[in-house]
């Protein structure tokens, strides 16, 4: 058998496009929320992959899903239907507020669908200028044309131009200024109940219940992009069901298949009945593979024990976190909900978050930013409080070195 090729960080600047700056060490190996670099370094993960491996690293029930299925059936095309679909499509109806699901591959392609029903949704009704959508500052909805244009960030969209027409930003929980564009013309609203890469910023109920009073009286779609909020990351099947506010579409990806691609898009059968056959689709979306894998996760994290346990760890990294805090007082706010925690750097920190993950990196911890002044963790559901605690011991000696 022929060897496998030797690989260095540098081969990444060597053969890649350039688009993203990896750390400068190459994992090669996880377990529970633990993993290991090729030198056999080990870290502990508390960024989870972007708040996707919501069950660690090489749970063995996903595993034993994933292998199963392999030796099945991996692949049909959307010519024919199978059962890990059907049974997945099962579980988030029975679950939510939903009565049809639409499979993909990622957050983006879901945002990408539920954007599509609802400009075709009007068109249909014969109102063809009530097609302008409504999002709002620092959102981020995908890296698609249309759904890097509906995210309320610059940056990631102006190098890009032509873009999309007829999408509006406003400030996110600002209800008077949404209420100044929402009218109707508009066919959708989206936004997420917690604003994730925009920095971990919550949503204020009075804010989301006005939206949806809002899309009422203007028969716009309001749309939930829990791409990231969901899936038990607060400590809710979805964060909705928190805010006592139903969407029409949801989103959902990222812990779905906790690392094995797939998105869905989750709507009611009258919203549903806009995408007739032909109108949407996708090559891999709904594959047996995925969808048997996102089966296995979803029978986990959609029981009590594991929703629960997301609380008591959210306490675990407050109380942690608020003690490195009293030590060294960098964080200005620590903010979030469940297992998504921003920590808001202060003024005289302003601009570090990526150095400190940087420095958490050599302390053997890994953790995110959203943005320039927020460290953001996302970490697997189920970490042990062992974890918690090396991990953040781990992250105290990173904060230690920039506050020196």
């Amino acid at each position: 058998m022929e060897q496998p090729i030797a690989v260095t960080r540098q081969s990444f600047d060597d053969w890649m496009v350039p688009v993203y700056a990896p750390a400068d060490f190459i994992l090669v190996r996880g377990e529970g929320s633990q993993v290991w670099d090729q030198q056999g370094k080990s870290y502990i993960d508390f960024a989870g992959g972007i708040a996707v491996n919501a069950l660690g690293h090489a749970h063995p029930v996903v595993t034993a899903a994933l292998v199963e299925q392999a030796s099945k059936l991996w692949h049909l095309g959307n010519g024919y239907t199978n059962e890990p679909v059907l049974r997945l499509a099962k579980q988030l109806i029975d679950a939510t507020f939903a009565d049809k699901v639409f499979f993909c591959n990622s957050g983006a392609e879901a945002n990408e669908a539920a954007l599509k029903l609802a400009r075709k949704r009007a068109l249909d009704q014969g109102n063809s200028s009530k097609n302008q959508i409504v999002a709002f500052n620092n959102a981020f909805h995908g890296r698609t044309l249309f759904t890097v244009s509906a995210g309320g960030q610059p940056k990631y969209s102006k190098d890009f131009a032509p873009l999309p027409g007829g999408i509006t930003h406003t400030p996110f929980n600002d209800l008077a200024a949404a209420a100044e564009v929402i009218n109707d013309h508009t066919c959708a609203v989206i936004v997420e109940p917690i604003q994730g890469e925009g920095g971990v910023l919550p949503a204020d109920p009075a804010f989301l219940q006005g939206l949806r009073e809002l899309c009422d009286r203007h028969d716009a779609v309001l749309i939930f992009d829990e791409v990231q909020t969901g899936m038990g990351r607060t400590g809710e099947l979805y964060a909705y069901t928190q805010y006592g506010v139903v969407p029409d579409v949801l989103t959902t990806a990222k812990a779905l298949g906790c690392g094995f691609p797939i998105g869905a898009m989750l709507t009611t059968d009258e919203l549903a009945k806009t995408l007739g056959v032909g109108t949407h689709g996708t090559t891999y979306g709904g594959n047996p593979l995925a969808t048997a894998v996102a089966g296995a996760v979803f029978s986990i994290i959609n029981t009590p024990e594991v929703l629960d346990g997301v609380k008591q760890r959210h306490q675990w990294f407050l109380d942690g976190l608020n003690k490195i805090n009293q030590q060294y007082p960098i964080f200005s706010e620590i903010r979030g909900g469940g297992l998504l925690i921003g920590c808001q750097l202060t003024q005289d920190y302003a601009g570090k978050a990526k150095q400190i993950t940087q420095l958490a990196n050599e302390e053997g911890v890994i953790a995110l930013i959203a943005g320039p002044d927020v460290v953001r963790f996302t970490p697997s559901l189920i970490i042990p409080e062992q974890d918690v605690k090396e991990g953040l011991a781990r992250f105290a000696r990173a904060v230690a070195r920039i506050c020196s």
